[in-house]
């Protein structure tokens, strides 16, 4: 089974300036434990859980599990003290909420899924397509998944989906290389030289105009073939994630660059699409660019911040080059140096 069949969908979700009391109740009133937080064109920007709202150490669990109290004595007599304190400004979900965020694609497997929620030490993963959340895959989806299949074991893949889909994949390189040379090459009209030699200037101005107007088209066709295919880049990546093996691959790599003397050791390159800010906190820089991490980039942060902060790596992102003056492509760095 994939995402799409084990989520949960329609999701519930907050916003970054929601208040902490007002996901505690959205919590209680759903029976859910997380709530994805969401910007505003429905990309995930981070999750609150119950851990979240009652705090990581003693002092968060303390001032938060007030707000559980106050939710949870509808009816009672509570102090004026505690009200008075229950009044003052509260913080919000993108004050507390976890962040980047792993996610998956709708036709990612239930058994890659596992290994995510294993890995990552999490619970739920978000499932997005075009970038917005259409479901949450939570561990009890995939309980449910467990039994569905012990149900339909018997069940074998239809034949041919394999072929047919390497077929498919292999179509357009085919009719690439199999069409009539005639179809690869645009007709060139035969050039003609002008009978008179004094030529108007207008006509050469009309020249110079016909060729600027051609350069822009060009200059725009490029621009636009480029942004597909970093938005493309962007979609695959979203839905990809990193294995143990190409984990593994990473760090020998950067111990490889160290033993040649370097500093650092890009651990991926991504294009800005991938961010949800299109990389500009990247460029700026903002401490909190990890946020705007999505996909495969935000797995590689949160691997790296997991496994290789505490034995005092640091993570770094860069703008690596700038088409048409906004960010192209965004480099991870591990540094060590």
């Amino acid at each position: 089974m994939n995402a799409r069949e084990a989520m949960t969908s329609p999701v519930i979700s907050a916003a970054g300036n929601t208040p902490v009391r007002d996901i505690a109740e959205l919590l209680l009133k759903n029976h859910i434990s997380a709530v994805p937080i969401l910007d505003g064109n429905g990309a995930p920007i981070g999750m609150v859980s119950e851990g979240d709202l009652i705090g990581r150490d003693e002092t968060e669990s303390d001032a938060r599990r007030e707000w559980w109290l106050m939710l949870l004595a509808e009816g009672e007599l509570l102090s004026s003290d505690f009200l008075s304190h229950l009044r003052r400004p509260e913080r919000v979900a993108s004050d507390i909420m976890s962040k980047p965020v792993i996610t998956v694609g709708e036709d990612t497997d239930t058994g890659e899924i596992a290994r995510l929620l294993a890995a990552y030490r999490i619970k739920r993963v978000p499932v997005v397509r075009n970038g917005q959340v259409i479901g949450i895959v939570s561990r009890e989806n995939l309980l449910r998944t467990l039994v569905s299949a012990e149900h339909h074991h018997d069940v074998k893949p239809k034949e041919g989906v394999v072929a047919r889909a390497l077929e498919d994949a292999l179509a357009p390189l085919k009719w690439r290389f199999e069409r009539p040379r005639h179809e690869t090459e645009p007709h060139r009209a035969p050039t003609t030289q002008p009978d008179d030699a004094s030529s108007a200037a207008a006509d050469f101005r009309r020249l110079v105009s016909d060729f600027e107007s051609k350069e822009l088209h060009r200059r725009e066709e490029l621009r636009h073939n480029v942004e597909e295919e970093q938005q493309h880049k962007a979609a695959e990546l979203i839905g990809k994630h990193i294995s143990e093996a190409s984990w593994r691959n990473l760090i020998h790599g950067a111990r490889a660059a160290a033993e040649q003397g370097l500093k650092e050791f890009m651990l991926l390159r991504f294009p800005s699409q991938l961010c949800g800010d299109d990389g500009r906190a990247i460029n700026a820089p903002d401490p909190d660019w990890p946020a705007t991490l999505r996909g495969e980039a935000a797995e590689v942060y949160l691997r790296g911040r997991q496994d290789l902060k505490p034995h005092g790596f640091h993570l770094a992102a860069r703008v690596m080059d700038f088409p048409d003056g906004v960010p192209g492509d965004i480099g991870l760095f591990l540094v060590w140096g």
